[in-house]
Formats: structure tokens, C-alpha cells, sequence
């Protein structure tokens, strides 16, 4: 999903956004099927493979879409809906399959995803004009196979295996393998080269990135979104091993977070993101909440602490996040000159994507590695040895529930522990990535080349002023 994010802004030039995203939506659907009937693991994967190539297209064009379609007053509040469509998305989802998945069982769940993909799929292929073109479009004469031919394959499949090698490494629930972690470097410097000096067309132009307050912007949000999904993914787990709820209810407590990320997304977009120019302090503030409520939710993730105060702090989080992220989009804006605005905003969404991906792999390698050695050491500590129990607990926060006794009290414990470590390092990350937004800057790329020119017709007059002074 993150890596094929940029082909398919490349695509959505070369068959139109309408095209692209219903095919999209096909491919999700195709992966749901395969994912609902693998009967191995290996199968399972190729399902989840041509899931996130769907989902890598849908996510990537509905951003491209809506910036087409919204003027600089409306930009805000429409980024808003649709951070609001995705976080409900997640929510409803979480909680359904909670739901459905004692009665229907997980093949269901997968299987019942595709009849829903194709009709969003046809919605839209059905609503989107099919004049409606991207600001980008391809208006040569070469034929469609021609365009295809001239599309940065090389720089997608090297840029993916990079990301898999590297999450693959990170994301190990026990030990690191080292050769993945090695040999993931030396492919992305092949994405880089072939970006810089091979491809007629990059899917990332790095060139474009020189642009401190773009490059910036793309950093900040790769950290400040890897530590979001340590929430959304993690809060459900602490709501199952350490609170003993159901999956239904587990999957419920994202409801709040996500209700807050809509909530400050369409705020901040509907009453002050109305006009253009800098939003760097309403960033920076936004940014800066976001840390503090991630180290309270490291405080709260116990067995006895107060649950009203636990949702509210996950409602703020979502809050200050939801806001965040419209707001550092329009500051962007600012910071970019126009001519580059469609790049710009299709690597912010290409970056954002990145995140989940990080997110998911890297703080769920963190948190496995943490909660085996928390089980292992506290398990040696009571004399109980049972390798068995404890890579079952590593796979299944439910297992929690059914223990009783000192391995129920061990394996709370752990759980605790690792959360604990999760979100604190969560926090650390957000709490860095307020310094890299800051280094984005306040100044708009107009008033930088109206500073430049000013330099040097100040230096002209210097110069020239020298010059008569030595004729004199």
C-alpha cells in the first residue's frame, strides 16, 4: 500500500482518476477473495499483497481528487470529510468484525469485503464524469501502452522491496534478522539512483525534496502518523489482554480516538483553514498536544486505571491529529510554490501512507520483542517454563482471559509492560517530530523569492556603487 502509492498518481495521469481508482477498488476486492480463501498462510499473504495494491490506489486518487475539485476556501474543510470517511472506515470496520467474527468466522470477514469494495468501486465510476481529468494529465498523442511503457517501474519495485526488507527486519516479534536490515539500504540507494539519473518520469522526484519545508513536512508526518497507529492498533489489544473485554468492545474503544481525528479535521478545516498563507503555529501547537497525550496514555494502560479518563485521553489524541494533519497540509501549501502543488500534496499522501506501513511493522516488532521477554523473564521468575504459553500469548491477547492464577497475573503484567513501552516510545517520536515541523519554516515560497530578489538588487546596488567609487 505505501510503496505503490506514487504509480498510482503516475497512473491516474495516464487512464484518469475515475479509471484508476475503480480498478483500484477490483484489485481490493480480488485480494479480499484470495485473503478469505487461502487455506495457507503463503496464500493468506498474496491476498493481503493485492489488498494494499488496491487500497495503495484508492487511498492515493481520493486525495488527488478532491484537491482537484476544491477551491483554497473549501480545501480544508474537504480534506476534512475524507480524513472523516477514513477514520470512520476504521472505526465501523474494527468493530464489526469484532462482532461478526465468533458468528461468522474470519473467511467471512474477508470474503464480505468484497461485495462492498465493488459497489463503492461502482459509485464512483459511476458519479466521477468521465471528462474529469487530474491537473497532470497526459495530453500527449502516444498511444495508452506507450504512456504505460514510459512509467517508473523500476523505481516502484525497487522502492517496495526496500520497504519490505526493512519492515520485515523490524517488525521480527523475537530477534532482528540482520541480512533483510543490511540489504534493504543498498535497494533504496537503487531507488534513489535510478530516481535521480535513469527515470524520465520518478514517482518520487527527489529533486523536488531539496525543498526544506516539503521535505520537512513529509518527515514530520512518517513519525507523527507512525505513533497514531500505535494507538489504533494497540488500544484494541489493551482492552482485550489487560481489561478482559470482548473483540466487539476492543474494536469500539477505536470509536472515540477516530471520532476525535474527524472531529479536529473538521473543525480546524470548516472554521479556520479558509484562506491561504501560513498555519505555522496552529501546526506546531497541534503537533506538541498530540506527545503529551500519548505519554498519559502510557500511564493509563493498567488494569485499574479510570476508563472514562482513558477514552477521553484517546479522544484528544485523535483530536489533536485530525487537526494536525489538515493543518500541515495547508501550511504547505504556503510553503511550495503553486506550480508544484499537485507533486507536493501527492508525496505528502504518499509519505502519510509510508506510516502506516512503519507504523504497523516497526512498533509491532517493538512491542513483540518487549512483551516475549517481559512473559519469558517474569514466567522464569515464578518457575514456570512453557514455551508453548508464551508464543500463543504473543499471538492471541484473548489467551489472557482464559488463564488463571499467577500466569493470568504474569501475562497482564507483561502486557502492560509492553504497551507501556509502545506508547512512550510513540511519544518520544511525536515529541521529535514537533522539531522537524518546526525546521518547516514560516515563510511562503513568494515571499522567499521576493527575499532573494531583494538580496540582489541590494547586492547590484553594492556592486555598482563600488564601481563609481573606484572610477571616482
Amino acid at each position: 500500500m505505501s510503496a505503490l502509492g506514487p504509480l498510482n498518481g503516475k497512473l491516474a495521469a495516464v487512464f484518469t482518476p475515475r479509471v484508476t481508482i475503480f480498478a483500484s477498488t477490483v484489485l481490493l476486492a480480488i485480494g479480499t477473495i484470495i485473503s478469505g480463501l487461502a487455506n495457507e498462510f503463503a496464500g493468506f499473504i498474496v491476498g493481503r499483497v493485492f489488498t494494499g495494491i488496491g487500497a495503495a490506489g484508492i487511498f492515493t486518487v481520493s486525495i488527488i481528487i478532491v484537491l482537484e475539485l476544491t477551491s483554497a476556501k473549501q480545501r480544508g474543510l474537504a480534506i476534512g470529510l475524507l480524513n472523516t470517511g477514513f477514520t470512520i472506515g476504521v472505526a465501523v470496520g474494527a468493530t464489526a468484525a469484532g462482532a461478526l467474527l465468533p458468528h461468522v468466522g474470519w473467511r467471512w470477514l474477508f470474503l464480505g469485503q468484497a461485495p462492498i469494495a465493488l459497489l463503492g468501486g461502482a459509485s464512483l465510476l459511476l458519479s466521477i464524469p468521465s471528462t474529469f481529468t487530474t491537473g497532470k494529465q497526459d495530453d500527449t498523442k502516444d498511444s495508452t501502452f506507450k504512456r504505460l511503457a514510459k512509467l517508473d517501474y523500476l523505481g516502484a519495485i525497487s522502492l517496495t522491496v526496500s520497504i519490505v526488507l526493512l519492515l520485515y527486519s523490524l517488525g521480527a516479534p523475537r530477534k532482528i534478522p540482520l541480512l533483510p536490515l543490511l540489504l534493504s539500504p543498498f535497494t533504496f540507494a537503487t531507488f534513489v539512483l535510478n530516481e535521480v539519473y535513469l527515470s524520465q518520469d520518478p514517482i518520487i522526484p527527489v529533486a523536488l525534496l531539496k525543498s526544506r519545508g516539503l521535505l520537512l513536512t513529509c518527515l514530520g508526518t512518517v513519525g507523527y502518523m507512525m505513533a497514531r497507529w500505535a494507538v489504533l492498533f494497540y488500544t484494541p489489544t489493551y482492552a482485550i489482554a489487560v481489561r478482559s473485554w470482548s473483540p466487539a468492545s476492543a474494536g469500539a474503544i477505536l470509536i472515540p480516538t477516530n471520532a476525535g481525528f474527524a472531529l479536529g479535521g473538521l473543525i480546524v478545516g470548516g472554521l479556520h483553514i479558509r484562506r491561504s498563507g501560513s498555519f505555522y503555529f496552529p501546526t506546531l501547537v497541534v503537533y506538541a498536544i498530540f506527545p503529551i497525550t500519548m505519554v498519559l496514555l502510557a500511564m493509563l494502560s493498567t488494569h485499574d486505571s479510570n476508563q472514562w479518563l482513558y477514552v477521553l485521553d484517546i479522544l484528544i489524541s485523535g483530536g489533536a491529529t485530525g487537526a494536525a494533519l489538515n493543518y500541515n497540509l495547508a501550511h504547505l501549501l504556503h510553503l511550495t510554490p503553486k506550480s508544484t502543488h499537485y507533486v507536493a500534496t501527492s508525496l505528502l499522501a504518499t509519505f502519510r501512507g509510508f506510516s502506516g506501513s512503519f507504523g504497523s511493522a516497526i512498533g509491532g516488532g517493538m512491542f513483540s520483542r518487549t512483551l516475549y521477554n517481559s512473559l519469558t523473564r517474569q514466567f522464569a521468575e515464578h518457575g514456570i517454563k512453557n514455551e508453548e504459553l508464551v508464543v500463543r500469548l504473543l499471538g492471541s491477547p484473548a489467551l489472557v482471559g482464559s488463564l488463571e492464577g499467577v500466569q493470568r497475573d504474569v501475562a497482564i503484567h507483561a502486557y502492560e509492560e509492553a504497551l507501556k513501552m509502545l506508547f512512550l516510545s510513540g511519544a518520544g517520536l511525536a515529541a521529535l517530530m514537533v522539531l522537524v515541523q518546526a525546521g518547516t519554516g514560516w515563510k511562503g515560497a513568494e515571499e522567499e523569492v521576493e527575499e532573494r530578489e531583494a538580496e540582489e538588487r541590494e547586492a547590484e546596488e553594492e556592486e555598482r556603487e563600488g564601481l563609481v567609487d573606484e572610477r571616482d
